[in-house]
């Protein structure tokens, strides 16, 4: 068996434990399965939860791509790819509570390939959460979670990738993070594929951890109208990075990816209303004010 496919059948076991996990958890509503053949080479299959108990839309998607030619998403850091044949598997997921008090989430793991001669291989991925209410103790066991996956392989990859994060999920335009952060990595091969791989598996495997815990605490807290009102507002953060930043989905869109699977991340419904502002001492200016800009959560309780 091939190094891509130990981590295609990683990976589409992965797609199927979480689905299995936000079924049970929502359990009103199931995902409808799409599968889908890119015209290029290879195909994937989609995945989408809507107008669930708890999630309006949740989307998990698993992808097995190639093709004769990198995209230029994927040759910009590494030109001496271009023009090289590649394949590229990944599940990519993003989750869009109903309940504002439960955040939205978002998690990316993906396998390169590129060449034939000398290949040349990475892995990228990742976790990252966007609350639309602060609560401490949600972000302190997102982060406490996502240290606990990467410290077997090393003291120095949370600090490393937890700020890539925070680089990676920033709007520039709004000088504000996405979110609360998480972990951000790519080009990781430097260990070898063994431990590569099981770093990836530490990772995938450690979302359910991070997330749910969370959803449990957040899912019953009653809401009102202007909750709802400020979570479709932000949500149009998410709308703005995922269209101007996101690798991802420019990477599916210059790939020839399937379009509709791409921009399934996208919330069902979202609101823009012109130069709003939080008022004063109210959770959201919180949020604003201490949550929307990276920080060290962790501090003295890291270790």
């Amino acid at each position: 068996m091939s190094d891509i496919d130990l981590v295609k059948n990683y990976l589409q076991d992965l797609q199927n434990r979480i689905c299995q996990a936000l079924e049970q958890l929502d359990g009103a509503a199931s995902f409808a399965c799409d599968r889908w053949d890119r015209s290029g080479g290879g195909g994937g299959e989609s995945r989408v939860l809507s107008g669930g108990r708890l999630f309006e839309q949740a989307g998990v998607g698993f992808s097995h791509v190639y093709g004769s030619e990198m995209p230029p998403t994927a040759t910009r850091h590494r030109p001496e790819l271009a023009g090289k044949d590649f394949q590229a598997v990944g599940v990519s997921l993003v989750l869009h509570p109903d309940n504002p008090y439960v955040p939205t989430t978002h998690a990316n793991f993906r396998f390169f390939t590129a060449g034939e001669k000398k290949p040349v291989w990475w892995f990228g991925g990742g976790f990252d959460l966007t609350p639309y209410y602060p609560f401490r103790d949600d972000v302190l066991h997102w982060h406490r979670t996502a240290k606990a996956a990467c410290d077997p392989f090393g003291q120095d990859l949370y600090p490393k990738y937890k700020a890539w994060c925070d680089d990676y999920f920033y709007l520039k335009h709004r000088g504000e993070t996405r979110g609360v952060g998480g972990l951000f990595f790519d080009d990781v091969n430097e260990a070898g594929f063994e431990e590569s791989f099981a770093f990836l598996k530490s990772v995938g495997d450690s979302f359910l951890d991070a997330y749910l815990p969370i959803v449990r605490r957040r899912q019953d807290k009653e809401f009102g109208d202007s909750q709802k009102q400020f979570q479709l507002y932000r949500r149009g953060r998410y709308v703005e990075f995922n269209l101007l930043y996101d690798r991802g989905t420019l990477f599916g869109l210059q790939s020839g990816g399937r379009t509709e699977s791409i921009l399934m991340s996208l919330p069902p419904q979202v609101r823009w209303q012109y130069n709003w502002q939080p008022e004063a001492d109210s959770p959201e200016s919180e949020l604003y004010e201490h949550y929307l800009q990276a920080q060290d959560w962790l501090g003295d309780k890291a270790e």
